[in-house]
């Protein structure tokens, strides 16, 4: 499960007692809701499901794939689906081959999504090798569905734009200067993502 309200609560509260900017938006905009998604392979097929397709989209495409081959998708019926009927749900060859990708890993054993590696880097080059899931969707996996709480999508633009507003930056910042500043906030990086994409557009500040 992901980050708890009280682990955010005590990162934020952490980081703001060292950093002025966190501690003036927390007044300001207060803390965020948790962001919590299952773990497991459904979460993964539905990120890439939803890959470049509106919310609606992607639900039509998931509701059509589970009608075909039942609830929840097995990897085993997926890869036994012909491409014509995956195409026919919605599936583009392109998703198929990340699809497939993600259950082939599943059902060899090569991807063990109960007991990825502790180490966040080790988990993310693991996670990284589906095809179609990149540094940041596996990021999000961690950051939302295991709960890691160090996990800091750097790459995200709303990340780099709600860092840009809560420490007064004259411009949003690279995701390598992203990185840089947020070292100090160790280990409560989770918390501060999050945070960071509650006070993007939040009118307060």
């Amino acid at each position: 499960m992901g980050l708890s309200a009280e682990a955010i609560r005590d990162g934020l509260d952490a980081i703001a007692a060292r950093e002025p900017g966190i501690a003036r938006a927390l007044a300001l905009a207060g803390y965020p809701e948790p962001r919590i998604r299952p773990t497991g392979y459904t979460t993964l097929l539905r990120t890439i499901v939803g890959q470049q397709v509106s919310v609606a989209a992607a639900s039509s495409i998931w509701n059509k794939l589970e009608a075909l081959l039942g609830k929840d998708l097995p990897p085993e019926r997926i890869l036994a689906a012909e491409y014509d009927e995956l195409r026919g749900a919605g599936l583009s060859r392109q998703k198929q081959g990340y699809v497939r990708s993600l259950c082939e890993l599943v059902a060899d054993g090569a991807l063990a999504l109960d007991s990825l590696p502790s180490d966040d880097e080790e988990a993310i080059a693991l996670l990284t090798r589906i095809k179609g899931i990149g540094r940041w969707s596996a990021e999000i996996y961690l950051l939302f569905a295991e709960g890691r709480p160090d996990i800091w999508p750097a790459g995200d633009l709303a990340v780099q734009a709600g860092l840009q507003k809560l420490l007064g930056l004259d411009e949003r910042p690279s995701e390598k200067r992203t990185r840089v500043l947020a070292e100090d906030w160790r280990p409560h990086r989770g918390a501060a993502a999050i945070f960071t994409w509650h006070c993007y557009a939040n009118p307060a500040l």
